[in-house]
């Protein structure tokens, strides 16, 4: 590996730097197996570095349109081989809007679903009724070998949580679990039906469930009661995947050492994203887990915004030196907006700058 250099920093280096995406690399990660070359693996980029790394050009289309090429041109200028986003804005209303990575919430604010008679009176949107075009709209836009993972609005667990509140829905599992059941179903059935209209398309190439399930001590429901509400669902949306010959990953933040052989055998996801260094550093997954499932991201995000660029330059070549197969390079949960960009950059330039 390279020694750090302070062109690893400079968001320039990335724009003059070549560039051939190759989308079999993060196939090869999911398969466990060594890619062709060090392998990025990003969720979100904020809307800061999206700006920064595309202010230079001048875009044509509807603001969603704009919105949507800018993405996928950052994630190709850094070095990735997709573009990660939703499919289109399908979602669950709440009484709670949340941007990622811009506030914290509060998991017991903005519940709309609070007994049988609000259960009946919610209006479930339809995702049917929602427009992708977007997704065909970039598969005449990405570049040459690079595809798209497309994400929920998210999860099942998550999206349960954000309409009944997690205080009021860990009343509901004792008080009427019956209900508990149906919302699940409801919710579970929704997003069954979003994943299954994003990859009938040929440019969609991974499917991500993002339901975040712990805590840092344990999950936010009992182990039963996950296999009981919420697995049998990812193991739905998992299957689907699978059904289209397209991997499937789960991001997923909380201690999931309990329910790790879930994830792999039952729910047969090809990757898992989401790890923190007060839970278990990325490196100790790596070589607890890396048998089970492909290894991605994994560079804490408390690390990410306080080291120096060059701790975080050496932490991640030190990381892809050790993780010669099923492993991609990215941060442990998303690149938020007050990581510094020089930071996130020093990361990345650990396998952008280092290909063979």
């Amino acid at each position: 590996m390279k020694k750090f250099d302070n062109k690893f920093i400079d968001i320039n280096s990335f724009l003059e730097k070549s560039h051939k995406p190759d989308f079999d690399n993060i196939l090869k990660v999911l398969k466990k197996e060594a890619p062709n070359r060090p392998t990025l693996f990003e969720f979100i980029l904020n809307g800061d570095l999206v700006e920064a790394f595309t202010k230079h050009k001048t875009y044509e289309g509807t603001e969603e349109e704009i919105s949507c090429k800018k993405l996928a041109d950052t994630y190709y200028f850094c070095g990735y081989d997709y573009a990660c986003m939703h499919g289109s804005y399908f979602s669950f209303k709440s009484a709670t809007k949340h941007e990622a990575g811009k506030s914290t919430i509060s998991l017991n604010q903005g519940f709309v679903i609070t007994d049988r008679e609000s259960f009946e009176n919610y209006e479930w949107a339809n995702p049917e009724d929602f427009d992708y075009s977007r997704i065909e709209m970039l598969s005449n836009y990405l570049p040459e070998g690079m595809k798209l993972i497309i994400y929920g609005p998210g999860g099942i667990l998550e999206n349960v949580i954000r309409l009944v509140g997690y205080e009021n829905l860990c009343y509901m599992l004792y008080e009427d679990p019956e209900l508990v059941e149906q919302i699940f179903k409801e919710v579970s059935e929704r997003l069954l039906t979003y994943y299954d209209i994003c990859a009938k398309h040929d440019c969609v190439g991974i499917l991500m469930s993002n339901d975040d399930w712990g805590f840092n001590t344990q999950t936010m429901l009992s182990v039963d009661q996950m296999r009981k509400y919420v697995f049998p669902w990812h193991k739905k949306i998992a299957e689907l995947a699978h059904s289209y010959n397209k991997p499937i990953c789960l991001h997923s933040c909380g201690k999931f050492d309990a329910v790790v052989d879930d994830i792999a055998y039952d729910m047969k996801y090809d990757g898992r994203h989401s790890y923190e260094d007060n839970i278990l550093p990325v490196e100790e997954a790596y070589k607890k887990y890396k048998d089970k499932f492909a290894i991605l991201g994994g560079i804490d995000v408390d690390f990410l915004t306080r080291g120096t660029p060059e701790e975080i330059y050496n932490r991640s070549a030190k990381m892809l030196e050790l993780a010669k197969t099923g492993y991609a390079l990215g941060s442990g949960n998303s690149i938020a907006s007050y990581i510094p960009i020089q930071n996130y950059l020093a990361m990345i330039a650990a396998a952008v700058f280092n290909e063979n």
